[in-house]
Protein backbone atom coordinates (compact mmCIF):
# COMPACT_ATOMS: atom_id res chain seq x y z
CA UNK A 1 0.00 0.00 0.00
CA UNK A 2 2.83 2.40 0.91
CA UNK A 3 4.60 1.53 -2.36
CA UNK A 4 1.47 2.36 -4.39
CA UNK A 5 1.04 5.68 -2.51
CA UNK A 6 4.68 6.57 -3.14
CA UNK A 7 4.30 5.91 -6.88
CA UNK A 8 1.15 8.06 -7.02
CA UNK A 9 2.85 10.93 -5.19
CA UNK A 10 5.87 10.77 -7.49
CA UNK A 11 3.60 10.78 -10.54
CA UNK A 12 1.77 13.83 -9.25
CA UNK A 13 5.06 15.63 -8.63
CA UNK A 14 6.28 14.90 -12.15
CA UNK A 15 2.97 16.14 -13.61
CA UNK A 16 3.19 19.40 -11.62
CA UNK A 17 6.80 19.87 -12.73
CA UNK A 18 5.93 19.36 -16.41
CA UNK A 19 2.93 21.72 -16.22
CA UNK A 20 5.07 24.35 -14.51
CA UNK A 21 7.83 24.06 -17.09
CA UNK A 22 5.31 24.23 -19.94
CA UNK A 23 3.76 27.39 -18.49
CA UNK A 24 7.16 29.02 -18.01
CA UNK A 25 8.16 28.09 -21.56
CA UNK A 26 5.10 29.91 -22.86
CA UNK A 27 5.80 33.07 -20.87
CA UNK A 28 7.47 35.92 -22.73
CA UNK A 29 10.50 37.69 -21.42
CA UNK A 30 10.03 41.31 -20.29
CA UNK A 31 12.67 44.04 -20.22
CA UNK A 32 12.23 47.56 -18.90
CA UNK A 33 14.05 50.73 -19.89
CA UNK A 34 13.90 54.03 -18.02
CA UNK A 35 15.76 57.34 -18.18
CA UNK A 36 16.32 56.79 -14.44
CA UNK A 37 17.74 53.30 -15.00
CA UNK A 38 21.25 51.94 -15.29
CA UNK A 39 22.69 49.63 -17.94
CA UNK A 40 24.35 47.68 -15.12
CA UNK A 41 20.92 46.73 -13.80
CA UNK A 42 19.13 43.50 -14.68
CA UNK A 43 16.37 45.15 -16.78
CA UNK A 44 13.47 44.44 -14.44
CA UNK A 45 10.72 46.90 -13.62
CA UNK A 46 12.41 47.84 -10.34
CA UNK A 47 15.89 47.84 -11.88
CA UNK A 48 15.48 48.95 -15.50
CA UNK A 49 18.15 49.54 -18.10
CA UNK A 50 19.04 53.12 -19.00
CA UNK A 51 19.45 52.92 -22.79
CA UNK A 52 17.52 51.58 -25.74
CA UNK A 53 20.77 50.12 -27.03
CA UNK A 54 21.20 47.93 -23.97
CA UNK A 55 17.60 46.74 -24.17
CA UNK A 56 17.93 45.96 -27.87
CA UNK A 57 21.08 43.96 -27.19
CA UNK A 58 19.27 41.84 -24.60
CA UNK A 59 15.95 41.51 -26.45
CA UNK A 60 15.97 37.98 -27.82
CA UNK A 61 13.01 36.17 -29.40
CA UNK A 62 9.91 36.35 -27.22
CA UNK A 63 10.90 39.60 -25.51
CA UNK A 64 8.74 42.65 -24.89
CA UNK A 65 10.73 45.77 -24.13
CA UNK A 66 8.66 48.23 -22.12
CA UNK A 67 10.00 51.76 -22.42
CA UNK A 68 9.12 54.14 -19.60
CA UNK A 69 8.28 57.82 -20.10
CA UNK A 70 10.95 60.36 -20.97
CA UNK A 71 13.13 61.55 -23.83
CA UNK A 72 15.77 59.19 -25.20
CA UNK A 73 18.45 61.07 -27.13
CA UNK A 74 19.69 58.00 -28.98
CA UNK A 75 18.86 55.69 -31.85
CA UNK A 76 16.94 52.45 -31.48
CA UNK A 77 18.62 49.79 -33.61
CA UNK A 78 16.90 46.40 -33.48
CA UNK A 79 19.61 43.75 -33.05
CA UNK A 80 17.73 40.44 -33.01
CA UNK A 81 14.83 38.73 -34.76
CA UNK A 82 11.77 37.21 -33.19
CA UNK A 83 9.87 34.18 -34.44
CA UNK A 84 6.25 33.59 -35.40
CA UNK A 85 5.43 32.33 -31.90
CA UNK A 86 7.95 34.53 -30.10
CA UNK A 87 8.06 38.00 -31.66
CA UNK A 88 10.06 40.92 -30.29
CA UNK A 89 8.17 44.06 -29.31
CA UNK A 90 9.45 47.53 -28.38
CA UNK A 91 6.59 49.39 -26.75
CA UNK A 92 5.79 52.46 -24.67
CA UNK A 93 4.77 51.24 -21.22
CA UNK A 94 1.05 51.77 -20.59
CA UNK A 95 0.80 54.61 -23.13
CA UNK A 96 3.42 56.69 -21.31
CA UNK A 97 4.99 59.49 -23.35
CA UNK A 98 8.16 58.03 -24.80
CA UNK A 99 10.18 60.30 -27.10
CA UNK A 100 13.03 59.08 -29.29
CA UNK A 101 14.78 62.30 -30.29
CA UNK A 102 17.42 63.02 -32.90
CA UNK A 103 18.02 66.53 -31.65
CA UNK A 104 21.60 65.80 -30.62
CA UNK A 105 22.58 63.79 -33.71
CA UNK A 106 25.05 65.46 -36.05
CA UNK A 107 24.92 65.54 -39.84
CA UNK A 108 26.52 62.63 -41.69
CA UNK A 109 26.81 61.72 -45.38
CA UNK A 110 24.77 58.52 -45.06
CA UNK A 111 21.35 57.19 -44.14
CA UNK A 112 20.43 58.33 -40.63
CA UNK A 113 17.35 56.96 -38.88
CA UNK A 114 16.05 57.09 -35.33
CA UNK A 115 14.62 53.56 -35.48
CA UNK A 116 16.31 50.96 -37.69
CA UNK A 117 15.24 47.40 -38.51
CA UNK A 118 17.71 45.73 -40.87
CA UNK A 119 17.38 42.06 -41.86
CA UNK A 120 15.18 41.27 -38.87
CA UNK A 121 11.91 39.35 -38.63
CA UNK A 122 8.84 39.34 -36.39
CA UNK A 123 9.43 42.74 -34.80
CA UNK A 124 6.87 45.29 -33.58
CA UNK A 125 7.53 48.93 -32.67
CA UNK A 126 4.59 50.53 -30.91
CA UNK A 127 3.58 53.76 -29.23
CA UNK A 128 6.76 55.82 -29.65
CA UNK A 129 7.11 59.52 -30.47
CA UNK A 130 9.94 59.78 -32.99
CA UNK A 131 11.03 63.32 -33.74
CA UNK A 132 13.51 66.11 -34.36
CA UNK A 133 16.00 64.68 -36.83
CA UNK A 134 17.32 67.27 -39.27
CA UNK A 135 20.07 67.53 -41.84
CA UNK A 136 21.68 70.20 -44.02
CA UNK A 137 23.71 67.65 -46.00
CA UNK A 138 22.62 66.73 -49.54
CA UNK A 139 23.94 63.15 -49.34
CA UNK A 140 22.28 62.36 -46.02
CA UNK A 141 18.79 60.83 -45.98
CA UNK A 142 17.06 61.39 -42.65
CA UNK A 143 14.32 58.99 -41.54
CA UNK A 144 12.13 58.49 -38.53
CA UNK A 145 11.77 54.71 -38.98
CA UNK A 146 13.82 52.72 -41.51
CA UNK A 147 13.11 49.07 -42.35
CA UNK A 148 15.46 47.47 -44.88
CA UNK A 149 17.19 44.33 -46.11
CA UNK A 150 14.98 41.24 -46.01
CA UNK A 151 13.06 42.27 -42.88
CA UNK A 152 9.66 40.56 -42.76
CA UNK A 153 6.65 40.26 -40.46
CA UNK A 154 7.19 43.82 -39.26
CA UNK A 155 4.52 45.89 -37.51
CA UNK A 156 4.82 49.64 -36.92
CA UNK A 157 1.78 50.78 -34.97
CA UNK A 158 0.53 53.72 -32.90
CA UNK A 159 3.72 55.71 -33.41
CA UNK A 160 3.94 59.47 -33.87
CA UNK A 161 6.63 60.58 -36.33
CA UNK A 162 7.19 64.32 -36.58
CA UNK A 163 9.72 67.00 -37.50
CA UNK A 164 11.99 64.86 -39.65
CA UNK A 165 13.57 67.45 -41.93
CA UNK A 166 16.08 67.86 -44.71
CA UNK A 167 17.15 71.45 -45.30
CA UNK A 168 19.46 70.66 -48.22
CA UNK A 169 18.33 71.88 -51.65
CA UNK A 170 18.49 68.36 -53.11
CA UNK A 171 18.04 66.49 -49.86
CA UNK A 172 15.90 63.51 -48.89
CA UNK A 173 13.86 62.61 -45.85
CA UNK A 174 11.21 60.06 -44.87
CA UNK A 175 8.87 59.67 -41.95
CA UNK A 176 8.62 55.88 -42.34
CA UNK A 177 10.67 54.14 -45.04
CA UNK A 178 10.60 50.44 -45.96
CA UNK A 179 13.20 49.45 -48.55
CA UNK A 180 13.19 45.83 -49.70
CA UNK A 181 16.72 45.35 -50.95
CA UNK A 182 16.02 41.61 -50.53
CA UNK A 183 12.64 39.85 -50.39
CA UNK A 184 10.26 41.19 -47.74
CA UNK A 185 6.79 39.95 -46.75
CA UNK A 186 4.10 41.03 -44.30
CA UNK A 187 4.79 44.71 -43.63
CA UNK A 188 2.16 46.44 -41.47
CA UNK A 189 1.99 50.20 -40.90
CA UNK A 190 -1.01 50.84 -38.69
CA UNK A 191 -2.51 53.74 -36.71
CA UNK A 192 0.52 56.01 -36.96
CA UNK A 193 0.61 59.80 -37.19
CA UNK A 194 3.21 61.16 -39.62
CA UNK A 195 3.29 64.94 -39.76
CA UNK A 196 5.24 68.18 -40.12
CA UNK A 197 8.01 66.76 -42.29
CA UNK A 198 10.38 68.42 -44.76
CA UNK A 199 11.10 65.68 -47.25
CA UNK A 200 13.00 67.12 -50.19
CA UNK A 201 12.59 64.64 -53.05
CA UNK A 202 11.22 61.86 -50.83
CA UNK A 203 8.02 60.68 -49.11
CA UNK A 204 6.19 60.63 -45.78
CA UNK A 205 5.51 56.87 -45.80
CA UNK A 206 7.18 54.80 -48.52
CA UNK A 207 7.45 51.13 -49.50
CA UNK A 208 10.06 50.58 -52.20
CA UNK A 209 11.66 47.50 -53.74
CA UNK A 210 10.99 43.80 -53.29
CA UNK A 211 8.00 43.84 -50.92
CA UNK A 212 5.28 41.22 -51.30
CA UNK A 213 2.32 41.75 -48.96
CA UNK A 214 1.60 44.84 -46.87
CA UNK A 215 -1.05 46.83 -45.05
CA UNK A 216 -1.03 50.60 -44.57
CA UNK A 217 -4.17 51.30 -42.57
CA UNK A 218 -5.72 53.90 -40.24
CA UNK A 219 -2.78 56.32 -40.43
CA UNK A 220 -2.95 60.10 -40.23
CA UNK A 221 -0.55 61.76 -42.68
CA UNK A 222 -0.55 65.55 -42.83
CA UNK A 223 1.35 68.83 -43.26
CA UNK A 224 4.28 67.40 -45.23
CA UNK A 225 5.99 68.96 -48.23
CA UNK A 226 6.00 65.93 -50.50
CA UNK A 227 4.12 62.68 -51.14
CA UNK A 228 1.98 61.26 -48.34
CA UNK A 229 1.93 57.48 -48.95
CA UNK A 230 4.03 56.06 -51.79
CA UNK A 231 4.35 52.52 -53.17
CA UNK A 232 7.29 52.28 -55.58
CA UNK A 233 8.87 49.93 -58.09
CA UNK A 234 11.69 49.76 -60.62
CA UNK A 235 14.12 52.13 -58.92
CA UNK A 236 16.95 49.60 -58.61
CA UNK A 237 16.42 49.09 -54.88
CA UNK A 238 16.14 45.29 -54.96
CA UNK A 239 18.98 42.92 -55.74
CA UNK A 240 16.39 40.93 -57.70
CA UNK A 241 15.55 43.15 -60.67
CA UNK A 242 12.55 41.04 -61.72
CA UNK A 243 10.86 41.66 -58.38
CA UNK A 244 11.97 45.22 -57.77
CA UNK A 245 8.50 46.53 -56.95
CA UNK A 246 6.04 46.57 -54.03
CA UNK A 247 2.91 44.47 -54.56
CA UNK A 248 -0.07 42.66 -53.08
CA UNK A 249 -1.09 45.22 -50.48
CA UNK A 250 -3.82 47.39 -49.01
CA UNK A 251 -3.91 51.13 -48.35
CA UNK A 252 -7.07 51.55 -46.35
CA UNK A 253 -8.88 53.95 -44.01
CA UNK A 254 -6.10 56.53 -43.94
CA UNK A 255 -6.62 60.27 -43.62
CA UNK A 256 -4.20 62.32 -45.72
CA UNK A 257 -4.25 66.10 -46.03
CA UNK A 258 -2.10 69.21 -46.45
CA UNK A 259 0.43 67.44 -48.67
CA UNK A 260 2.04 69.80 -51.18
CA UNK A 261 5.39 70.18 -52.90
CA UNK A 262 4.76 73.88 -53.54
CA UNK A 263 7.67 75.74 -51.93
CA UNK A 264 9.73 72.59 -51.42
CA UNK A 265 13.27 73.48 -52.62
CA UNK A 266 13.32 70.33 -54.78
CA UNK A 267 10.11 71.33 -56.63
CA UNK A 268 9.82 75.10 -56.46
CA UNK A 269 6.31 76.16 -57.46
CA UNK A 270 5.11 72.76 -58.74
CA UNK A 271 1.96 71.22 -57.30
CA UNK A 272 3.05 67.61 -57.82
CA UNK A 273 2.76 65.75 -54.51
CA UNK A 274 0.23 62.94 -54.30
CA UNK A 275 -1.66 62.20 -51.13
CA UNK A 276 -1.46 58.52 -52.09
CA UNK A 277 0.81 57.49 -54.97
CA UNK A 278 1.49 54.14 -56.63
CA UNK A 279 4.60 54.43 -58.79
CA UNK A 280 5.05 51.05 -60.44
CA UNK A 281 3.33 48.84 -57.85
CA UNK A 282 1.04 45.89 -58.66
CA UNK A 283 -2.06 44.28 -57.18
CA UNK A 284 -2.80 47.06 -54.71
CA UNK A 285 -6.15 48.11 -53.26
CA UNK A 286 -6.63 51.73 -52.20
CA UNK A 287 -9.96 52.05 -50.40
CA UNK A 288 -11.93 54.07 -47.87
CA UNK A 289 -9.30 56.78 -47.55
CA UNK A 290 -10.05 60.48 -47.17
CA UNK A 291 -7.68 62.78 -49.04
CA UNK A 292 -7.96 66.56 -49.24
CA UNK A 293 -5.86 69.71 -49.64
CA UNK A 294 -3.08 67.79 -51.41
CA UNK A 295 -1.66 68.55 -54.84
CA UNK A 296 -3.04 65.28 -56.25
CA UNK A 297 -5.49 63.14 -54.32
CA UNK A 298 -4.54 59.67 -55.61
CA UNK A 299 -2.11 58.90 -58.43
CA UNK A 300 -1.26 55.53 -60.03
CA UNK A 301 1.34 55.17 -62.78
CA UNK A 302 5.02 54.41 -63.28
CA UNK A 303 7.74 56.97 -63.81
CA UNK A 304 9.87 54.42 -65.68
CA UNK A 305 9.51 53.85 -69.41
CA UNK A 306 7.95 50.52 -70.32
CA UNK A 307 6.72 49.91 -66.77
CA UNK A 308 3.21 50.18 -65.37
CA UNK A 309 1.12 50.44 -62.28
CA UNK A 310 -0.97 47.30 -62.80
CA UNK A 311 -4.10 45.88 -61.24
CA UNK A 312 -4.61 48.86 -58.97
CA UNK A 313 -8.06 49.13 -57.41
CA UNK A 314 -9.06 52.63 -56.26
CA UNK A 315 -12.49 52.42 -54.64
CA UNK A 316 -14.77 54.03 -52.08
CA UNK A 317 -12.43 56.92 -51.34
CA UNK A 318 -13.45 60.51 -50.59
CA UNK A 319 -11.19 62.89 -52.50
CA UNK A 320 -11.95 66.59 -52.30
CA UNK A 321 -10.51 70.07 -52.78
CA UNK A 322 -7.08 68.96 -53.93
CA UNK A 323 -5.06 71.56 -55.76
CA UNK A 324 -4.27 69.94 -59.12
CA UNK A 325 -6.58 66.94 -59.56
CA UNK A 326 -8.54 64.32 -57.68
CA UNK A 327 -7.33 61.08 -59.28
CA UNK A 328 -4.58 60.79 -61.87
CA UNK A 329 -3.47 57.81 -63.93
CA UNK A 330 -0.85 57.58 -66.65
CA UNK A 331 2.60 59.04 -67.17
CA UNK A 332 3.15 62.79 -67.19
CA UNK A 333 4.97 62.57 -70.54
CA UNK A 334 5.50 60.04 -73.33
CA UNK A 335 8.84 58.96 -71.90
CA UNK A 336 7.24 57.68 -68.68
CA UNK A 337 5.39 54.44 -68.07
CA UNK A 338 1.66 54.26 -67.44
CA UNK A 339 -1.34 52.52 -65.91
CA UNK A 340 -3.15 49.41 -67.08
CA UNK A 341 -5.74 46.82 -66.05
CA UNK A 342 -6.85 48.93 -63.10
CA UNK A 343 -10.23 49.90 -61.65
CA UNK A 344 -11.41 53.28 -60.33
CA UNK A 345 -14.85 52.80 -58.75
CA UNK A 346 -17.35 54.25 -56.29
CA UNK A 347 -15.21 57.22 -55.33
CA UNK A 348 -16.49 60.66 -54.35
CA UNK A 349 -14.34 63.07 -56.38
CA UNK A 350 -15.38 66.53 -55.31
CA UNK A 351 -14.29 70.02 -56.39
CA UNK A 352 -10.63 69.32 -57.01
CA UNK A 353 -8.37 71.40 -59.30
CA UNK A 354 -8.76 74.32 -56.90
CA UNK A 355 -5.67 76.06 -58.32
CA UNK A 356 -7.07 75.97 -61.86
CA UNK A 357 -4.26 73.81 -63.25
CA UNK A 358 -6.48 71.93 -65.75
CA UNK A 359 -6.25 68.66 -63.88
CA UNK A 360 -9.99 68.43 -63.33
CA UNK A 361 -11.48 65.72 -61.17
CA UNK A 362 -9.99 62.83 -63.11
CA UNK A 363 -6.72 63.31 -64.98
CA UNK A 364 -5.97 60.76 -67.71
CA UNK A 365 -2.40 61.07 -68.94
CA UNK A 366 -0.05 59.06 -71.20
CA UNK A 367 -0.01 55.29 -71.66
CA UNK A 368 -3.28 54.24 -70.07
CA UNK A 369 -4.60 50.87 -71.20
CA UNK A 370 -7.59 48.69 -70.37
CA UNK A 371 -8.63 50.56 -67.23
CA UNK A 372 -12.22 50.65 -65.99
CA UNK A 373 -13.70 53.82 -64.48
CA UNK A 374 -17.13 53.10 -63.03
CA UNK A 375 -19.78 54.28 -60.57
CA UNK A 376 -17.86 57.36 -59.41
CA UNK A 377 -19.55 60.66 -58.55
CA UNK A 378 -17.64 63.67 -59.86
CA UNK A 379 -18.35 67.28 -58.90
CA UNK A 380 -16.43 69.91 -60.87
CA UNK A 381 -14.26 72.51 -59.16
CA UNK A 382 -13.52 76.09 -60.22
CA UNK A 383 -12.09 74.98 -63.58
CA UNK A 384 -15.40 73.17 -64.36
CA UNK A 385 -13.35 70.24 -65.70
CA UNK A 386 -14.70 66.79 -64.96
CA UNK A 387 -12.30 64.68 -67.00
CA UNK A 388 -8.99 65.99 -68.34
CA UNK A 389 -7.56 63.73 -71.04
CA UNK A 390 -5.18 66.03 -72.89
CA UNK A 391 -3.37 63.22 -74.74
CA UNK A 392 -4.25 60.63 -77.36
CA UNK A 393 -2.37 57.69 -75.76
CA UNK A 394 -5.63 56.35 -74.35
CA UNK A 395 -6.33 52.73 -75.30
CA UNK A 396 -9.38 50.57 -74.54
CA UNK A 397 -10.36 52.34 -71.34
CA UNK A 398 -14.00 52.06 -70.24
CA UNK A 399 -16.30 54.60 -68.60
CA UNK A 400 -19.27 52.87 -66.96
CA UNK A 401 -22.18 54.26 -64.91
CA UNK A 402 -20.36 57.36 -63.67
CA UNK A 403 -22.38 60.28 -62.31
CA UNK A 404 -21.33 63.81 -63.22
CA UNK A 405 -22.78 66.43 -60.90
CA UNK A 406 -25.10 68.77 -62.81
CA UNK A 407 -25.37 72.23 -61.20
CA UNK A 408 -27.80 74.97 -62.13
CA UNK A 409 -26.13 77.81 -64.02
CA UNK A 410 -22.80 76.01 -64.39
CA UNK A 411 -21.42 74.30 -67.46
CA UNK A 412 -19.31 71.19 -67.20
CA UNK A 413 -16.28 70.49 -69.39
CA UNK A 414 -14.99 67.10 -70.48
CA UNK A 415 -11.69 66.71 -72.36
CA UNK A 416 -11.26 63.41 -74.20
CA UNK A 417 -8.22 62.68 -76.40
CA UNK A 418 -7.38 66.39 -76.63
CA UNK A 419 -10.91 67.46 -77.61
CA UNK A 420 -13.01 69.54 -75.20
CA UNK A 421 -16.78 69.06 -74.88
CA UNK A 422 -19.40 71.06 -73.04
CA UNK A 423 -22.18 68.78 -74.23
CA UNK A 424 -22.55 65.67 -72.11
CA UNK A 425 -24.26 63.66 -74.89
CA UNK A 426 -21.40 64.42 -77.25
CA UNK A 427 -18.85 63.45 -74.62
CA UNK A 428 -20.67 60.16 -74.00
CA UNK A 429 -20.53 59.30 -77.66
CA UNK A 430 -16.89 60.16 -78.22
CA UNK A 431 -15.70 58.48 -74.98
CA UNK A 432 -17.95 55.47 -75.55
CA UNK A 433 -19.40 55.86 -72.08
CA UNK A 434 -22.16 53.38 -71.34
CA UNK A 435 -25.84 54.37 -71.53
CA UNK A 436 -26.17 54.52 -67.74
CA UNK A 437 -23.53 57.23 -67.33
CA UNK A 438 -25.43 60.28 -66.06
CA UNK A 439 -25.31 64.05 -65.76
CA UNK A 440 -27.53 64.89 -62.78
CA UNK A 441 -27.63 66.23 -59.24
CA UNK A 442 -26.64 63.34 -56.91
CA UNK A 443 -28.22 65.14 -53.89
CA UNK A 444 -25.68 64.91 -51.11
CA UNK A 445 -27.04 65.17 -47.57
CA UNK A 446 -24.83 68.17 -46.73
CA UNK A 447 -21.95 68.75 -49.10
CA UNK A 448 -21.08 72.09 -47.45
CA UNK A 449 -20.14 70.10 -44.36
CA UNK A 450 -18.41 67.44 -46.48
CA UNK A 451 -21.14 64.96 -45.73
CA UNK A 452 -21.24 63.02 -48.97
CA UNK A 453 -23.91 60.54 -48.01
CA UNK A 454 -26.70 60.51 -50.58
CA UNK A 455 -30.24 61.52 -49.69
CA UNK A 456 -32.92 58.86 -49.83
CA UNK A 457 -34.37 60.36 -53.00
CA UNK A 458 -31.01 60.68 -54.75
CA UNK A 459 -31.22 59.59 -58.41
CA UNK A 460 -27.60 58.44 -58.13
CA UNK A 461 -28.25 56.07 -55.26
CA UNK A 462 -29.20 53.03 -57.29
CA UNK A 463 -26.45 53.72 -59.81
CA UNK A 464 -23.40 53.89 -57.55
CA UNK A 465 -24.41 51.91 -54.45
CA UNK A 466 -25.41 48.64 -56.07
Amino acid sequence: MKKVLYILLMGAAVTIFLISNSANAGQEKVIYVSINGNDQNDGTKLKPFRTLNKAATKASAGTTVFIRKGTYNEKLVVKHSGTKTKPITFKAYKNEKVVVSGKDLKDAEENTSLVTINNKNYVTVSGLIIQDLTSNVTNETVMGIYVTGSSSHITLENNHVQRIETHANDGNGHGIAVYGTSPMVDINILNNTVEDLKLGSSESIVLNGNINGFKIEHNLVRRNDNIGIDIIGYEGISNDKKNDYARNGFIKNNQVYDISSYGNPSYGEDYSAGGIYVDGGKNITIEKNTIYHCDIGIEATSEHAGKYAEHITIRNNIIYENYYTGISIGGYDKERGGTKNSIISKNIIYRNDTKGLDGGQLLLQHNIKKNVIKKNILTAGPSRLFIANHFTTNYANKLIMNVFHKEVGRTGIWVWKEEAYTSFPEFKITSKSDLKSSYLDPKYENENQYNFNLKKDSPAKNIVEN
